[in-house]
C-alpha cells in the first residue's frame, strides 16, 4: 500500500501593475523608499490605498448608511410587550 501526502499551499491572489514614470520622479520615490526602509512598490501600494481605495471604501460605507437611514421608522411593539418578550428570552 502506498500512501501519498499532498500539501496544498494557498497563495494570495495578486495582480501585476506596470507604471512608467519619469526618471526624476522615480529617483525621488527610490530615495523616499530607502529612507523608510521600504520598496518603491510598497510606496506605490500605500499611495493607491490612501488616495484611491480609501475613497471607494468610504463611498460604499456612505451609500450603505444612506440606504439604512432611508428605511424610515420601524414600528416597535408597546414597551410592556417588548419587556415581556425580552424577559421570556432571558428565561
Amino acid at each position: 500500500m502506498c500512501m501519498c501526502m499532498c500539501i496544498h499551499l494557498v497563495m494570495p491572489k495578486t495582480k501585476r501593475v506596470q507604471v512608467l514614470m519619469e526618471p526624476e520622479e522615480f529617483d525621488v520615490l527610490q530615495d523616499l523608499a530607502r529612507q523608510r526602509r521600504s520598496s518603491v512598490s510598497d510606496l506605490m501600494r500605500e499611495a493607491a490605498r490612501a488616495q484611491l481605495l480609501a475613497h471607494v471604501a468610504h463611498a460604499r460605507r456612505s451609500a450603505a448608511a444612506q440606504a439604512f437611514l432611508g428605511l424610515g421608522e420601524t414600528p416597535l411593539p408597546a414597551w410592556e410587550q417588548l419587556k415581556r418578550e425580552l424577559e421570556a428570552r432571558r428565561g
